[in-house]
């Protein structure tokens, strides 16, 4: 496992957590699951009918993506506390989506970047 890869560090503390269920905890949870008539328990034909999501929602996936660098990325943005003015924050969030992201081109216009 790779100390830099938090999936892998998840996966790790999931399966370090499910070893600690005692056999009688897991009869109890199971019990419960199948007896939800709303939220049954996934069978082996459900997850073999699973596609990735790049398929079945490409759109979701791509407006995903267009989020930019994360953080630690090279180049990612870096988080800072600034204080604006509440009319410039509504006028900005009534934009709709995006709209931390044309407060940044707004600054980087103004700084000549």
């Amino acid at each position: 496992m790779s100390n830099s890869d938090p999936r892998a560090k998840a996966r790790a503390r999931a399966r370090a957590s499910l070893a600690l269920i005692s056999p009688e905890e897991d009869a109890a949870i199971t019990a419960a699951a199948t007896s939800d008539p709303d939220n049954p328990p996934l069978t082996e034909a459900d997850m073999a009918a699973f596609r990735p999501a790049t398929e079945t929602a490409p759109d979701l996936v791509a407006a995903y993506k267009r989020r930019g660098p994360k953080t630690g990325a090279a180049g990612a943005k870096k988080q800072v506390t600034l204080r604006i003015d509440p009319d410039v924050i509504e006028h900005y969030r009534a934009t709709g989506d995006g709209w931390q992201g044309r407060i940044n081109a707004a600054l980087r216009k103004a700084a000549g970047l």
